[in-house]
């Protein structure tokens, strides 16, 4: 290969074809290797799928070196798109009334997940500059989506849910709030008890990934057995992403 070409390139998956490998990744991450699952989880075929992935976007990042092998998948859904499902996928776990009454151009991010082999390098930067660039072609004004932390004892997280109360709730007119039947207070912890160091260390990098750039939590977790993960609701208001958050949102990368 030229040493002047990317090893990594961004495209949205055009049919069938592109959406199994997003699945068959997916399936290698969630049901794999996190032990998630569900009722359309192919176990034959390895395709980890559900009813909402017709209606979404999937953002494929490619590994040129190796034959364009799909080594990461980001699935997106704007407003529009949800209209014709009839939902957001997030429903199921949050209230969504203030983001849909907000007058904003809404869209929710999911199914987020890299091949072992290329995380901690530049592949998730590819990644989020191709998402930078599709929200900035469909002005999106507000990106939401759940993000999940591992197993389902709130206990083991206690520290790491109450810091995102503490310190990132969404203001009122943003804020969603988890579905009561598995919702989960994330005010564990008074300031005084939550050893900073220690609650961010818990935090998932997707989620500190978004901290950074100005996100928000919802009131409350979710707990979902069935993925076995402990959800919070992200939301970020692209307007209010300063310079210097907006340049490291959208900049461009090196190989």
């Amino acid at each position: 290969m030229k040493p002047d070409i990317p090893r990594y390139h961004v495209r949205v998956a055009q049919g069938e074809a592109d959406i199994r490998k997003a699945q068959r990744l997916r399936y290698e991450v969630f049901v794999e290797e996190l032990g998630s699952d569900g009722a359309l989880v192919d176990h034959e075929n390895r395709l980890e799928m559900d009813q909402f992935d017709p209606f979404f976007d999937h953002l494929l990042l490619l590994d040129a070196r190796n034959n364009d092998e799909v080594v990461g998948v980001y699935r997106v859904l704007r407003d529009d798109q949800a209209e014709r499902m009839g939902r957001y996928y997030s429903e199921d776990e949050y209230d969504l009334t203030a983001l849909k009454n907000s007058g904003r151009k809404l869209m929710e991010l999911g199914r987020s997940c890299l091949a072992a082999d290329h995380r901690g390098g530049p592949a998730m930067f590819y990644l989020w500059n191709a998402l930078a660039h599709y929200v900035y072609e469909h002005g999106i004004e507000i990106m939401f989506g759940v993000a999940s932390f591992h197993g389902t004892d709130p206990n083991e997280i206690a520290p790491s849910l109450s810091f995102l109360h503490h310190n990132h709730l969404a203001p009122e007119n943003l804020r969603t709030k988890a579905q009561p039947a598995q919702y989960q207070n994330m005010n564990l912890c008074s300031v005084e008890e939550i050893d900073r160091r220690a609650a961010m260390k818990q935090i998932p990098p997707l989620i500190k990934a978004y901290l950074r750039l100005g996100g928000f939590v919802g009131d409350g977790a979710y707990i979902d057995h069935e993925f076995n993960t402990i959800d919070v609701c992200l939301i970020m208001d692209t307007e209010q992403l300063n310079e210097k958050q907006k340049n490291i949102y959208s900049k461009g990368v090196e190989r």
